[in-house]
């Protein structure tokens, strides 16, 4: 006969759905019952809504988030002689600065463990971008990855199964209950598997507008708070950048031709945006590795980051020198008018990707590596009439009308436009 349980679930749900707070044994025991299958979805969905509803203390985030955490492994780098730093962007249009950055840091001896995404919806996967090279495999062992880390200095790689389960299991509720947005919930869904990655400090960028996930800005900064808060009370020297995603990030919007973009800024080019923010997040992650005063810009011009960029694809099977997947059908959009492109929807270009096929609607859906879009323009840029603004790309070109119909309204030519906002709107550290 199996020992009572300490706790019954039904009074857990109570105290927070009457605004209460949760004890830390009672939350800690509701957490490790929910992953042991003892309570049901229907007590945990229950709880959720609560949470949403009525908001947790910073003790009781903190609680629920080392709970997630004791659910599974906790990785270690103790082994590596350099320091680990990490970044967590909460997802865009456009947004492939993991791919420069990750090199980048590593240039300068800090050993970048980036456990990535696929993509699901309108944004993109890190995963499924470096899945256009030739070759290139997701999956490591936690040795193949010590190893790399120890090596190259950099590796981005599909997170194992064990860190934090009760995350996964929660998640896939939220999803399904109308619970993803609670603040709480998403805070310590990200930072349980940061901290159980064992990462010695962590780098936050968390995005506002149409084509991020916080389209408010004051939630976003909310977010951001919590999650630096979280990574304090943990040990973990964090930091967060909030920045601004209601237009594409870069000019490329899909996989390969995210690729193709990020080699661009590697080899010292590239979109102003995309490098401003590889740089702008490199230096946070250099200076809490204590490297304050790192050339990031330099590492850029002279070589580095594209010799360490060069050296983690080949480690994980890639071929760097490989052609990238080119599309069998491209459509061109031009200007009604001549003016000035007033606006550009991140939302709305990443819905148009999605439809072209570069994402997916289902977790196991594929996707077209060449799929997608580039912007020839962006905000600010005078165009005259007749001027392609972006350019479509498919494998079937029955997928352009619902495309097209994502973009209708998504972009403006007006006679002036506003000054451009900065890309990075603040910094938020504990």
């Amino acid at each position: 006969m199996s020992a009572p349980e300490p706790f019954d679930a039904v009074d857990v749900i109570r105290a927070k759905r009457d605004g209460g707070r949760v004890p830390e044994d009672a939350l800690r025991w509701m957490i490790d019952a929910y992953t042991r299958g003892y309570v049901a979805d229907a007590q945990m969905s229950a709880f959720t809504m609560a949470v949403l509803l009525n908001g947790m203390e910073r003790d009781e985030i903190r609680v629920m988030t080392d709970a997630m955490i004791a659910s599974g492994e906790r990785m270690s780098f103790a082994s590596l002689d350099k320091p680990t730093a990490d970044k967590h962007s909460t997802g865009g249009v456009g947004d492939k600065i993991t791919l420069p950055l990750a090199p980048l840091v590593a240039a300068f001896g800090v050993a970048v463990p980036q456990l990535s995404g696929r993509g699901l919806g309108h944004t993109g996967g890190t995963l499924d971008k470096l899945e256009s090279i030739p070759g290139w495999r997701a999956a490591l062992s936690n040795e193949e990855m010590l190893a790399q880390l120890a090596d190259v200095g950099a590796v981005i790689c599909a997170a194992g199964t064990g860190l934090a389960p009760a995350d996964k299991k929660l998640y896939a509720l939220r999803d399904v209950t109308g619970t993803v947005e609670a603040i709480p919930l998403i805070a310590s869904s990200i930072m349980s598997k940061k901290i159980a990655e064992g990462t010695d400090s962590l780098v936050l960028d968390v995005k506002f507008g149409t084509g991020a996930f916080m389209k408010d800005y004051a939630r976003a900064r909310e977010l951001a708070e919590t999650m630096v808060a979280l990574g304090a009370d943990s040990g973990v020297k964090t930091t967060a950048l909030l920045t601004d995603m209601n237009t594409p990030l870069g000019l490329a919007i899909g996989n390969a031709n995210e690729v193709r973009e990020s080699v661009e800024v590697l080899a010292g080019g590239g979109p102003s945006d995309v490098v401003e923010l590889t740089v702008a997040l490199a230096r946070e992650m250099l200076a809490l590795a204590g490297q304050p005063d790192a050339d990031v810009a330099g590492a850029l011009a002279d070589g580095r980051a594209m010799d360490a960029w060069r050296r983690m694809i080949r480690a994980q099977d890639g071929d760097p020198d490989a052609a990238l997947p080119t599309p069998r059908e491209t459509h061109a959009v031009t200007a009604s008018r001549s003016g000035v492109v007033t606006r550009m929807d991140a939302y709305d270009f990443g819905l148009a990707a999605w439809r072209l096929g570069a994402g997916r609607a289902r977790a196991q859906d594929p996707v077209v590596h060449a799929a997608g879009i580039d912007l020839l323009v962006k905000p600010g840029d005078a165009v005259s009439e007749g001027q392609t603004l972006f350019t479509l790309s498919a494998d079937d070109g029955a997928r352009f009308e619902r495309a097209l119909d994502a973009l209708d309204g998504a972009f403006e030519i007006g006679d002036t436009a506003a000054p451009r906002e900065p890309l990075v709107r603040e910094r938020i550290s504990a």
